[in-house]
């Protein structure tokens, strides 16, 4: 992706504008006209033309286009598959992960609790 992306780290809008630069690059070089790829994708042009350009378009476009282009499965290989995680599996006893934790212990808002009046001398309320 260098010729299209050079920092690894650009912002979302630098990688949007490389996918539509290289999608636009896979479209010709299957010698595609931006209305036939619409039709095929049952798209309009002009989301074709906004995808390509790298504005905002649907992800379900993206998704349309990348299946006429033949890449839909390639999307999801991109990401890891979070099933396969034998470390975590075994850090919980085989179990699948349900939900998330916060990392970061919860601050206090205040070191008092109840019989506590503060002054350390809970003898004098008369109880």
């Amino acid at each position: 992706m260098s010729r299209y992306l050079e920092n690894a780290t650009a912002s979302p809008e630098a990688v949007q504008r490389a996918l539509g630069a290289r999608l636009a690059g896979l479209r010709l070089g299957r010698n595609l006209t931006q209305a036939h790829l619409a039709r095929e994708a049952g798209a309009s042009v002009s989301s074709i033309k906004r995808l390509e350009a790298g504005e905002n378009t649907s992800v379900n476009t993206l998704l349309r286009v990348l299946a006429v282009l033949g890449l839909d499965g390639r999307l999801l290989d991109s990401l890891p598959d979070p099933a396969v995680r034998p470390v975590e599996r075994v850090r919980h006893g085989g179990r699948e992960r349900r939900r998330a934790r916060d990392t970061q212990a919860t601050p206090k808002a205040t070191d008092w609790a109840w019989g506590d009046d503060g002054d350390g001398d809970a003898e004098e309320t008369g109880a």
